[in-house]
């Protein structure tokens, strides 16, 4: 008869699991019976899964707290990053509090990161944020820790912002404003599905890079067009030049407190950096989920800056 310790489930950390794509990662963790940790700087403390996660610190000021929070871990998702420079949150602050996130890891003897990017993400691109994102693929290649990099294009789920806040627009103005044409592509991709995606890399084999991409590949104006049928919106498109656009959506910015719309995100979207030559990589059809969710998405508008700058 053993008198010993019985042994633990497998350690992982998430970094942000009650955020987005860190929320579905983790569910699908805590379904698989894997313990889960979280590193975040806005704990939960109700909720399905607030009990079941335990809590560490997303302290950057701190690499030896985090160095600890991260021993015994099997495998870290990293969901951090920022969306736009927002008072001393900045893109180069990012990747430099990802480092120390990365040099954490492999000092705590991390086995593998599964670390979520953007497609097309470049080292030598003019936009800051597709920038960011390839420097911080660069750290992750060199660490010498094994790895897989998820590159997702658009996300749409229940707690979107984009998708939704396209929506909520839709449903209460009458006229809708698309920069340019609306001929850029975008290849929108489901967010349970996205985590399948980094759940099954962290017990797959070699270095992988993974477009996560969803089945369907829309123009701008169609995607719109999709959700104003989805939500019954009768607005009437109108193509504006992507300078005017976007000082259209801050001035609506400055009366929802928010900001909704960036020059990285309209330049990222025209220069058709949301779309890629890669095959579907995820299932679910952002056509079906629009119909299936249709009396949700946007019936509230979501703060950019309420969910992650306060």
């Amino acid at each position: 008869m053993s008198t010993g310790t019985p042994e633990l489930p497998e350690l992982n950390v998430v970094t942000g699991a009650f955020g987005y794509t860190g929320k579905y990662i983790a569910a699908k963790l805590l379904s698989r019976g894997i313990r889960v940790r979280t590193l975040t700087n806005h704990p939960q403390t109700h909720g399905p899964m607030a009990e079941r996660i335990s809590v560490a610190p997303l302290d950057f000021a701190n690499p030896r707290q985090l160095t600890e929070s991260l021993r015994g871990t099997k495998t870290l998702y990293n969901t951090y990053w920022v969306r736009f420079n927002h008072g001393d949150v900045t893109f180069e602050k990012a990747v430099a509090n990802t480092n120390t996130l990365i040099a954490a890891a492999k000092a705590a003897g991390v086995g593998r990161i599964v670390h979520i990017s953007i497609t097309n993400a470049d080292p030598k691109s003019a936009l800051p944020y597709f920038k960011g994102k390839a420097e911080v693929e660069q750290a992750v290649i060199e660490s010498g820790i094994p790895y897989a990099i998820i590159r997702p294009a658009l996300i749409f789920g229940a707690e979107d912002i984009l998708i939704n806040n396209i929506a909520w627009l839709l449903r209460r103005f009458p006229v809708f404003v698309l920069p340019g044409k609306g001929d850029c592509l975008v290849q929108p991709v489901y967010v349970d599905d996205l985590a399948d995606l980094a759940v099954d890399a962290a017990h797959g084999v070699g270095n992988p890079v993974i477009d996560a991409v969803g089945p369907e590949t829309y123009t701008l104006l169609e995607l719109v067009r999709l959700i104003a049928e989805a939500v019954g919106s009768k607005a009437k498109l109108v193509h504006l030049a992507p300078g005017l656009a976007l000082l259209g959506s801050r001035l609506l910015g400055l009366i929802v407190k928010d900001v909704l719309l960036t020059r990285d995100e309209v330049d990222g979207l025209l220069s058709n950096l949301l779309v890629t030559a890669s095959s579907a990589t995820a299932p679910t059809k952002l056509s079906d989920w629009l119909r299936e969710n249709a009396s949700g998405v946007g019936s509230r508008y979501a703060s950019e800056l309420s969910r992650h700058y306060k």
